[in-house]
């Protein structure tokens, strides 16, 4: 169901966004602004603005900005309809759909976000009583201090502690058989017998508490203060709590993401804890689990780079290929995936402490990159001497290579594994399709011409007198594959874009399940254009959130009677692409670059006109230059 449009801007109308971001970062007055330091990237200068009259803040370090919903997006994580939701809660406003549920629908709705929230509510509840039982208990205490553990990480990770004995719990909650304590995980109730039996299911272990991305309680992890088994007991699954999406430590870790560039994924509460006193608040734990899709889409709506680390025993090898397994879908070429293999006889706890924060830290840094373990997976068990070895390692390494997305890297792999196998890409490629690439119709077209990705000569130049960027492809183009159709239009030549953003704007309405390939600041950027380009962009991320990929014919029903719905319709006015992804990836990175550098420009200029009343403004005009001109450079090389 989508939020309209409408109700979106009356909530940003009622919106303090001072107020808002205010909660979450330190903010001063300067000037009609407020400063403060950049909750998004590392900084020891504020850069990061704050402007009640525009309801926008901005970053002049990293380039972070947008309104209230996209703050809280960003800082915590929450899709764009819980955002929306949060912020509207906040002011006391009901979020409308435009395509409402039936009454029954909605009532069981209701009924199970209620549900959803009395669970959290009896967690957060059992919780607190764990942390009381924490600081009764010197025993506890005892082990948590022999594990190096500080009463700040402790209280900071909400640490606590499950008594010996089978009903603790009867103390905390006065009707111990209340059906909420058996849904959400604490306590096991058995058949056996007329009455059934109850118990805790957590008893005399330390507790970890185990928070979603909002902060509340959604599970629990306990770990044994002896060498009993099992050593670690999770929650169940219930209906707020699902090991295969949820990991431990992304709510405390969620800024250290942000100014350490990267997660660092582990396998044990304890890493966790540890790390983060020792100097890698940056990292997270799988609850007891394989890494799954969902942990690592999870990842990078909070940081374009990760760090897979694990123990260096043949669990933890095969734990680092189900990781690898579940990355390579999401190893975009703007995202970076890496392996850290410890020595066999350490966990990410134990290396830290003998070896301390500047050896881990070196032993991050010499991590194994996905493309080389990619490799190294696929010749496992393969004699590369012998003609049957490599063909052994050609089809072992197919489905790991298919899993990749559109772009350089795949290409890139593409080519080092034809080269092991001793064949040329093209045969490899033809011999994974099972086919013989067909002549490309491209061979008999002008090469000296250039062409956009449809087919079409491309314009001579933008509106704004800045020549096109040339595709950076071949005209031997192999296994196309055509996008969703889109309403035919008369024949006749495609129309030239009117603008950049215009050019944007169709390439995302093509293929929306790009967005989610993009930085935070690629999407800030397309977010904040002026209507009704940006607020189209900003639509189409809800749509994402809310339904996933969705194609043109269902967002051309869904948009109906928005603002940019003529927008839409005149650039979506033509015949369908018959690109490829990598094609289709360049012209859109080509166009972004251009679009980045004209905002940086724009930056550049804010940043003189600051100097004669913000010191730092120098320094900032400085960054900005630095990185205009780095892809400026980059424009150059790939022109």
């Amino acid at each position: 169901m989508a939020i309209p449009e409408s109700f979106i801007q009356e909530l940003l109308t009622r919106t303090d966004i001072v107020e808002i971001v205010g909660r979450h970062v330190q903010l001063k007055k300067g000037g009609a602004n407020f400063m403060g330091l950049c909750p998004f990237h590392g900084e020891k200068s504020p850069s990061f603005s704050v402007s009640p009259t525009k309801q926008f803040y901005h970053c002049f370090g990293c380039g972070a900005h947008g309104d209230a919903i996209r703050f809280l997006m960003e800082h915590t994580g929450v899709g764009f309809r819980d955002a929306v939701q949060d912020l509207a809660g906040q002011y006391g406003l009901q979020v409308p759909d435009d395509d409402p549920l039936s009454p029954e629908q909605k009532a069981q709705v209701a009924a199970r976000r209620e549900r959803q929230a009395t669970l959290t509510d009896v967690l957060e509840k059992a919780g607190d009583a764990y942390r009381r039982l924490l600081r009764d208990s010197p025993r506890a205490v005892d082990y948590l201090k022999r594990r190096g553990v500080s009463g700040a990480i402790a209280k900071r990770f909400g640490l606590g502690y499950a008594p010996e004995g089978w009903r603790a719990l009867a103390s905390v909650f006065p009707d111990y058989a209340d059906a909420l304590l058996v849904e959400s995980g604490l306590v096991i109730a058995s058949d056996e017998g007329e009455d059934g039996k109850r118990y805790d299911r957590f008893r005399d272990r330390v507790m970890f508490p185990i928070r979603n991305v909002k902060g509340e309680c959604i599970g629990f992890g306990g770990r044994v203060l002896g060498d009993e088994k099992p050593k670690y007991l999770n929650s169940p699954e219930t209906p707020v709590f699902s090991k295969g999406r949820e990991l431990y430590g992304l709510f405390e870790a969620r800024t250290a993401l942000r100014d350490h560039g990267y997660a660092l994924v582990t396998e044990g509460y304890m890493d966790v804890v540890a790390l983060a006193q020792l100097g890698f608040p940056n990292a997270v734990a799988t609850l007891g689990t394989a890494c799954t899709d969902d942990h690592v889409h999870k990842l990078f709506r909070f940081t374009d780079s990760v760090v897979f680390s694990f123990d260096g025993d043949a669990a933890g090898r095969r734990a680092a290929r189900k990781a690898l397994e579940a990355a390579l879908p999401h190893a975009t070429d703007v995202r970076s995936v890496k392996f850290l293999f410890l020595p066999e006889e350490h966990d990410p706890d134990s290396f830290i402490r003998e070896n301390g924060e500047e050896g881990f830290a070196r032993a991050v840094a010499q991590a194994v990159p996905l493309s080389r373990f990619l490799l190294e997976a696929a010749r496992e068990g393969c004699e590369l001497g012998s003609a049957e070895g490599r063909a052994r390692m050609a089809s072992q390494a197919r489905p790991l290579w298919q899993a990749l997305p559109e772009g350089a890297l795949r290409q890139q792999l593409l080519a080092e594994i034809a080269q092991a196998a001793h064949l040329e890409p093209s045969g490899l490629q033809a011999l994974w399709a099972g086919q013989t690439p067909p002549p490309s119709p491209a061979a008999s077209r002008d090469e000296h011409e250039p062409h956009d990705f449809h087919g079409e000569p491309m314009p001579p130049a933008w509106d704004d007198g800045t020549p096109p960027a040339q595709p950076r492809w071949s005209s031997q183009r192999r296994g196309k594959r055509p996008f969703p159709s889109a309403p035919p239009r008369p024949a006749g030549p495609r129309p030239k874009p009117a603008s950049r953003a215009d050019h944007a704007a169709r390439l995302m309405l093509e293929r929306l399940a790009a967005w989610e390939h993009l930085s935070g600041e690629e999407h800030a950027l397309l977010c904040s254009l002026p209507p009704p380009h940006g607020p189209l962009f900003a639509w189409l991320e809800s749509c994402l959130h809310e339904y996933g990929p969705l194609e043109w014919p269902q967002l051309r029903a869904d948009m109906a009677g928005q603002a940019f719905e003529d927008l839409a319709v005149r650039l979506m006015a033509g015949p369908a692409g018959t690109a490829s992804d990598a094609e289709w990836d360049a012209e859109l990175r080509d166009l972004l670059d251009r679009m980045l550098i004209e905002q940086l420009k724009t930056q550049e200029t804010e940043a003189i006109a600051a100097a004669g009343r913000d010191p730092q403004a120098l320094a900032r005009y400085r960054e900005l230059l630095t990185r205009r001109l780095a892809l400026e450079k980059k424009q150059r090389a790939g022109s």
